[in-house]
């Protein structure tokens, strides 16, 4: 059975927090709306050549899709993430006989299709089930997110240039030294575990990380200063979101604005919530 006029909507995603090189992900209030049908008000029809449309015809899509979207590309929030699992989802409540149980039912399929053509799972994760997110090949598991932790703000200090993913990894080292390892994954457990007792004094230097940041904060300019800043100012923790050139942060709701005020200049600023709601179908 085919259903047509349909949407589906996907969160932006921010990946790695620090220590979580390519494994942590987090959904964050942005996202990507992609529908079948001509494109409404305020829409692009999507060609062939789409990261979306590549996805949905994966999974069986067929058919006109459009999409609206305030994900900034190339920005380290995860655009091209979203829109491929939205696409992919939007394929299967296509094809589903009840499309408001389609996602649900067939997220694994939508998980590694979408993993397949990102390269890596931690941002796709994120965007297909929303909350904060761990990719362990080839699945999914999601955090326990408590009503402290869940309440928190990602603040987000955008500068006014891009980044290439494909780019930032060659700037990467090939090896890794034993202690850069083990300091990476008392890290990455540290931050796991201040979401497990919803505890957000856990998070601090919880995102300290030496695997990637020290080599891609040098590319971005104002970057650290940004991280340094918004600890200052009153975040719990910082990091550089995926490869950049965003910076991310934690903060909780009464001090969120104030840790965006501090910001330096060269870049503009977002205070959003996490997102739990991951891939969906808008009715």
């Amino acid at each position: 059975m085919t259903t047509s006029g349909l949407t589906v909507r996907a969160p932006a995603s921010s990946a790695n927090l620090g220590a979580g090189f390519d494994i942590f992900g987090m959904a964050v209030g942005l996202h990507a709306d992609i529908g079948t049908g001509d494109a409404p008000d305020g829409a692009q029809q999507i060609d062939e050549h789409h990261p979306a449309r590549e996805a949905f015809a994966l999974l069986g899509g067929t058919g006109p899709i459009w999409l609206r979207c305030n994900i900034p590309m190339a920005r380290g929030l995860g655009f091209s993430g979203a829109v491929r699992v939205a696409g992919a989802a939007l394929a299967v409540c296509q094809l589903a006989a009840d499309p408001t149980q389609a996602v649900a039912e067939r997220s694994n399929d939508i998980l590694d299709v979408t993993t397949r053509l990102e390269g890596h799972g931690d941002n796709v994760a994120a965007s297909l089930f929303g909350g904060v997110t761990a990719y362990v090949d080839p699945e999914a598991r999601p955090f326990a997110v408590g009503p402290v932790l869940g309440s928190a703000r990602f603040v987000a200090w955008i500068p006014d240039v891009t980044t290439s993913t494909d780019k930032s990894r060659k700037t990467l080292a090939p090896m890794v030294d034993r202690a850069s390892a083990v300091f990476n994954i008392g890290r990455a457990v540290q931050f796991a575990l201040a979401f497990a007792h919803d505890d957000p004094a856990m998070l601090v230097d919880a995102t300290a990380d030496r695997l990637h940041q020290s080599a891609r904060l040098p590319l971005v300019p104002g970057a650290a200063e940004a991280i340094a800043t918004g600890v200052a100012a009153g975040a719990w923790c910082a990091w550089l979101s995926g490869s950049g050139p965003t910076v991310g942060m934690l903060a909780g709701p009464e001090v969120a604005d104030e840790v965006a005020a501090s910001l330096p200049d060269g870049g503009h600023t977002k205070v959003l919530p996490i997102d739990p709601n991951g891939a969906h179908l808008l009715t």
